[in-house]
């Protein structure tokens, strides 16, 4: 029992650094898209992700070098460590549901999708949502990593050129999302969804141990020697999707900051209006109405081929949780909007038919 504590605790140990670099780092304050339910205003945020994710890198990477924590310590401990994630997501979830005032419904459905809108923790210094999505990121390069020393130690004659890939793949796919936390104000998680179990377990347990599963599968594993054009290809098809996913965010946070604004110099606004609200109706939300869901599962498609070992498994649950996701997330979307803009949206409907996938679906 006592070789699994230190495994156990170790997420619990990481979410109270992030937590106390996340109020102590200096940071960029800014204001968001969301208004505060109680006073109506706008809400402004500190904004370090990046620098917090930096700093825990170091740590991990200073630890490894001095030989204080081995480099695979969080593989060895990676199932105890799950574990304690998973508990951690749990009493986080009951802590932050059963503290707030009930809304007067279902109090399963109220514990699964919370209460709170957008809580603020240590005095406000920290935004809970914010707070757990660097964590979840933070993790989740550090398991990336340690597995990756595992895969490295255990075949130092002949390690897989795919485990660099999809290492270095899923480094840019979180390191983009912090350096661009701020557009990230502006999307589905912030506006439309509470703090309950879905966010907090999600964040705290799945997003570090779920997203890397290709890799739990494939430390393990000998060079698969694949051919050349595969990683290549896994290559063109990740950036394929960050571009889409990436372009569309951008264009849609710089619209909302200023409508007459020509996007990457070409694309220039077009929309639908009724003379109080738009709906943006040109460049990427021209080519499908969420044409950033394709892109974050055309991501995940070229993580899943970065491994060089398509024939396995595991690699591929990862691309299929997101569209289990987006999905349903895209319905629920598209009903959310049509009671806010009504005949706006009836008309975007009618000018960008394709909900996610062009001619496809």
């Amino acid at each position: 029992m006592t070789d699994h504590l230190p495994g156990f605790l170790a997420p619990w140990v990481v979410s109270a650094a992030v937590l106390g670099l996340s109020a102590l780092l200096p940071a960029r304050r800014v204001v968001g898209y969301v208004r505060d339910e109680r006073t109506g205003r706008l809400l402004r945020y500190r904004l370090n992700g990046a620098l917090v994710f930096a700093t825990m890198v170091g740590l991990w990477t200073a630890a490894g070098y001095s030989g204080v924590m081995p480099w695979d310590w969080l593989w060895t401990h990676r199932w105890s460590g799950a574990a304690g994630a998973l508990a951690l997501g749990f009493v986080a979830s009951a802590a932050a549901v059963l503290t707030a005032p009930g809304r007067g419904g279902s109090l399963l459905k109220e514990l699964y999708l919370g209460r709170r809108a957008n809580p603020r923790m240590l005095g406000g210094r920290v935004d809970a949502k914010m707070f757990l999505y660097v964590f979840g990121a933070t993790y989740l390069e550090l398991n990336l990593l340690s597995f990756a020393a595992h895969h490295y130690l255990t075949f130092p004659e002949d390690p897989s050129p795919g485990v660099v890939v999809y290492v270095a793949l899923f480094t840019w796919f979180v390191c983009d999302y912090l350096v661009f936390e701020r557009v990230h104000l502006y999307t589905y998680d912030l506006f439309a969804e509470r703090v309950g179990f879905k966010l907090i377990w999600g964040c705290l347990f799945f997003y570090p141990y779920f997203y890397g599963v290709g890799l739990w599968a494939a430390a393990d594993l000998p060079n698969p020697h694949a051919p050349v054009w595969l990683p290549v290809l896994a290559t063109l098809v990740f950036f394929a999707g960050w571009s889409l996913a990436r372009g569309a965010n951008m264009q849609k946070f710089h619209f909302k900051l200023d409508p007459e604004r020509i996007f990457l110099g070409r694309f220039r606004p077009e929309a639908i209006s009724d003379g109080e609200r738009r709906v943006l109706c040109s460049g990427f939300w021209g080519v499908s109405r969420h044409v950033n869901y394709l892109g974050e599962v055309l991501m995940a498609t070229g993580l899943a081929l970065s491994l060089g070992q398509p024939a396995l498994v595991a690699p591929w649950l990862y691309p299929l949780y997101y569209v289990l996701l987006l999905v349903p997330r895209e319905r629920d979307d598209d009903r959310r909007c049509a009671a806010k803009y009504g005949a706006l949206w009836d008309e975007y409907r009618r000018r960008v038919p394709w909900r996610i996938v062009p001619r496809v679906y």
